[in-house]
């Protein structure tokens, strides 16, 4: 599941209450959204009106979707036809022309509270025979004979406080738990959802201990309220954040910030984007700037209008040119200045061809960052890269030790990356993040090109 809310290609409806034996269908969102318009309004019903409530219907399944409400609860499926519940869909029903065109026009957008992500869960009725407190589907009616606008007709019933957000991507989406589980050692922004997540927890269930900083390393203290959380909410307490774990902790947060439901407290950007130092700008340098050096120059791979530039970590003219270019090619303000909305863009854009790049694609030069900190008790493929490539550079740096190539991040490796770091004027931290993965990277090219630097030669850049 993407951090940021987007509009699925398909959704997944169950077609019955959520336990009952009933088929699961597969349709595409707008097709969901114009069967549950033309089961539930009437198409002789003022734009304005069909309008408000196609909005209100696509927040409502945006919500269960994000939130994962069913999948947290172990079901296959996105959403039920309960009315209980959910929103009525019909298979095979006949859909009306103009409940389409609407669709087909509004369908990438949705409702938020303002300083929220989540779509909001737009709750309704029809006003006549079921009342609730959220909007009344015969009494958008009266509202738009009287001359409201979809916007004026929806905010009468949610309030003022009500965004629309509009030209939403369209996206397929895959359910949020990582394809491994999570465990003292590992690292990563999967991690940090899950701190920010327990630490919002443990405000209703003090038992769990805080976390003392949402910085994505699994450390003892993620560990110990880990456990915590399974021993409360009868999980086997291992420390370890498989499937079952990442679900529930997803379903409880949920519950306690009341996400399903009309009075939710909301999921801010704090809490769900991927760490965003600060603003970076020309005249600046350190780790981040190389990263988002290293980042820029991956994409000038396979995007022209992105000039290639030197990883160094020094912000000069040439970094400040691409980031203009890169901001004019991703429909940015092209100011040259790294702030959130470029950091976040330049994170999705180097993921999105990460995940379409075979690795024996790049065979001879150092593979990607994974976005995964490696540290001491990480294991996989990227921590066997890493190792591969300390090895080449240890036979021109000898300070660096020599490894076993077999995936397991363990103390010699350790020892490895703070010796690298101790030479290439990095923070001494002993685990991998982005800016040493951009320069190992950088230095196992160079001496698998034949142009490694001597014994020595500091790259003479100022790392903050």
């Amino acid at each position: 599941m993407p951090e940021l809310p987007v509009i699925p290609e398909t959704v997944t409806v169950h077609l019955g209450s959520p336990d009952a034996p009933a088929r699961n269908v597969t349709v595409s969102f707008p097709d969901y959204i114009k069967n549950v318009a033309s089961s539930e309004i009437y198409p002789t019903w003022p734009e304005n009106a069909l309008r408000a409530n196609i909005l209100a219907q696509i927040s409502f399944a945006l919500n269960r979707i994000y939130t994962e409400y069913y999948r947290s609860r172990g079901y296959d499926f996105d959403i039920t036809n309960d009315t209980s519940i959910d929103q009525f869909f019909l298979e095979g029903r006949d859909i009306f022309e103009n409940i389409s065109q609407i669709v087909d026009e509004i369908f990438d957008s949705y409702l938020r509270r303002p300083g929220s992500v989540e779509p909001y869960f737009a709750q309704y009725c029809n006003g006549t025979t079921v009342l609730c407190e959220g909007l009344s589907q015969w009494g958008t009616v009266e509202l738009a004979e009287q001359g409201l606008t979809p916007y004026e007709i929806l905010t009468y019933f949610y309030g003022d406080n009500l965004d629309i957000v509009r030209d939403v991507p369209v996206e397929g989406i895959e359910e949020s738990v990582p394809p491994r589980a999570l465990r003292l050692g590992d690292g990563g922004n999967d991690v940090r959802t899950i701190q920010v997540r327990l630490n919002r927890i443990s405000r209703n269930y003090p038992g769990i201990p805080k976390i003392a900083a949402a910085d994505g390393i699994f450390g003892s203290d993620t560990e110990a309220a880990v456990r915590e959380f399974q021993r409360i909410f009868n999980l086997t307490p291992d420390g370890i954040v498989g499937r079952a774990t990442w679900y529930r902790i997803i379903r409880i947060y949920n519950a306690v910030k009341r996400l399903n439901e009309l009075n939710s407290e909301g999921i801010t950007l704090e809490e769900i984007s991927r760490q965003f130092p600060r603003v970076l700008q020309e005249g600046d340098t350190g780790v981040n700037v190389r990263l988002v050096q290293y980042y820029l120059r991956f994409v000038s791979l396979f995007d022209e209008s992105v000039p290639p530039i030197n990883v160094d970590g020094i912000f000069g003219a040439g970094t400040a040119n691409a980031v203009r270019s890169f901001q004019q090619q991703y429909g940015l303000t092209p100011d040259g200045i790294v702030g959130e909305d470029t950091w976040f863009k330049l994170i999705d854009v180097y993921d999105a061809l990460l995940r379409s790049i075979p690795p024996e694609a790049l065979e001879g030069m150092a593979q990607p960052f994974q976005n995964r900190i490696l540290r001491l008790g990480s294991e996989g493929q990227d921590v066997a890269w890493l190792q591969e490539y300390l090895n080449t550079i240890a036979t021109v740096y000898t300070e660096i030790p020599t490894l076993t190539v077999d995936g397991v991040f363990g103390v010699r490796t350790r020892d490895a990356v703070l010796a690298f770091q101790r030479i290439f004027g990095l923070e001494q931290t002993g685990y991998v993040g982005g800016g040493t993965w951009a320069e190992i990277a950088q230095v196992y090219n160079d001496i698998s090109a034949g142009m490694g630097r001597a014994p020595g030669q500091n790259p003479g850049f100022t790392v903050q």
